[in-house]
């Protein structure tokens, strides 16, 4: 079996026993990627190793996440050749679990903005599964880049979804931890609030191995929850028995695909068929997660972006004055979507409209998570779609931007909670595209989300099934 093809801890155990060599791993990955991402177009950058470590297991990563000394840009020419002075505080632990950092930097959408990665300078990546089909989004490149074994396993960041729906079009695992759970220093913000990294993989049991090494408390990062991590590899439980699961009836309304259904339909009977305890239970808030999302994250995304001005880093378009520079980096730099992300969150943050649109918004959030909260009482865990489609074409909603933001609908309100969920495939469309099932839980619960995806997953075949590329 060639080596690209297995997941990290298949390879981790063939390293330990002998059976291959970390070179090896690197070679065939490399070979791999020659021949593959002319046509996925997930990687960004790709180069020989920045460190050697007999243990490694080569990781991509997102090219929002700081790397010391090499290039990242969030697929923007206003970040162009941006070479940061530190490591995220992911890749600090990465390294000091004796594993290599890689100059492997997986295209996104530009600053995390988009479901589809079509918004980036380097252009859109490809499903694996559908090379006319989008990856989904923002973390389309690392999706991407698992999906077609040019990857043994990725980090991502999910800001409402763009962890859990590339994975769903990709028929991978992505997780979004509770907001908290894991470091966001050195993760480029987009939404200080809502924003989260997380793994892509090709199995849980490999989630389960990386969120082991990046979760955890920083004091670099107010937000970062000083809770203690459990070793997460226990959760690889193949029971579900007794496990009540709530689902939501209203993520089962007009909008979702029949075939996303029927999959996710047949999910939730293999997970009673194990002994789950299945129950009908109401979100009511859901309708408003889209509208409350795209004025909380947009209000964020206006501020944050505010540093980018060709002052201190990235790309400068000289003028003669300071203010005219201003204006030609940022209309040079920005790219649509950005640009239209910073007019609607600073419209809404302005004078006259604070009060009507961003203190109304965090008012519909608390009731959102409050939803949530009522839930959780009753049952362990939630279960739904990830998304109500699966892969769309490329170019089929860049004409329509509210189009494209519902494509979140079943993500967004996770990130409003702050709560873990996690995406893992439960079937393919007659026209071969993966079906992700998503399954949430309360804050810090991430070993029930382990243990009913892990045991789903061993239950079935679906994770084991690789596009032909």
């Amino acid at each position: 079996m060639e080596l690209f093809k297995l997941t990290a801890h298949e390879l981790q155990d063939k390293i330990k026993k002998g059976e291959a060599a970390p070179k090896e791993a690197w070679c065939a990955l490399e070979e791999r990627i020659k021949s593959v991402d002319n046509k996925v177009n997930a990687y960004v950058r790709h180069s020989q190793p920045v460190t050697q470590n007999p243990q490694f297991i080569p990781i991509a990563i997102k090219d929002n996440i700081c790397t010391e000394g090499l290039n990242t840009e969030c697929c923007s020419r206003i970040l162009e050749g941006f070479k940061p002075p530190y490591d995220a505080t992911v890749i600090t632990k990465i390294k000091a679990a004796n594993l290599a950092v890689f100059d492997l930097k997986a295209n996104m959408d530009e600053f995390a903005f988009g479901s589809s990665t079509e918004n980036s300078c380097f252009g859109p990546s490809h499903n694996p599964w559908n090379l006319e089909c989008v990856p989904g989004g923002s973390s389309g490149g690392s999706a991407a880049a698992v999906a077609s074994d040019q990857a043994f396993w990725a980090l991502g960041s999910d800001t409402g979804g763009s962890i859990r729906q590339p994975a769903s079009f990709c028929g991978i695992v992505g997780l979004k931890p509770t907001y908290g759970r894991v470091s966001r220093y050195g993760l480029v913000a987009f939404a200080s609030s809502l924003d989260q990294i997380g793994p892509l993989t090709k199995d849980v049991e490999d989630s389960t191995l990386l969120m082991n090494i990046i979760a955890g408390h920083d004091a670099n990062d107010a937000t970062s929850a000083d809770i203690p991590v459990p070793d997460y590899t226990k959760s690889l439980i193949n029971d579900v028995k007794g496990l009540k699961i709530g689902i939501p009836k209203e993520y089962f309304v007009e909008g979702i695909h029949p075939e996303v259904k029927k999959s996710i339909e047949e999910a939730i009977n293999k997970l009673k068929s194990l002994g789950a305890i299945i129950k009908e239970v109401s979100l009511p808030h859901t309708e408003y997660a889209v509208p409350v999302y795209y004025i909380v994250a947009t209000a964020e995304a206006s501020s944050n972006l505010a540093r980018f001005d060709g002052v201190q880093y990235g790309l400068r378009v000289k003028t003669d004055n300071m203010i005219d520079m201003y204006k030609k980096t940022r209309g040079a730099g920005f790219g649509e979507e950005a640009k239209r992300r910073v007019l609607l969150g600073t419209f809404v943050l302005s004078h006259g409209y604070y009060d009507a649109y961003y203190l109304r918004a965090l008012k519909v959030r608390t009731m959102i998570k409050e939803d949530f909260d009522r839930v959780f009482k009753e049952c362990d865990c939630i279960v739904a779609p990830t998304a109500p489609t699966p892969a769309f074409k490329i170019g089929e909603k860049t004409g329509d931007p509210l189009s494209m933001y519902l494509s979140d609908i079943y993500t967004i309100s996770v990130n409003l909670a702050g709560i873990p969920a996690i995406s893992v495939p439960c079937g393919f469309t007659k026209s071969g595209l993966p079906v992700g099932l998503q399954i949430m839980a309360k804050p810090f619960a991430e070993e029930v989300l382990f243990r009913a995806a892990y045991t789903y997953e061993q239950n079935t075949e679906w994770h084991k099934q690789r596009p032909k590329l």
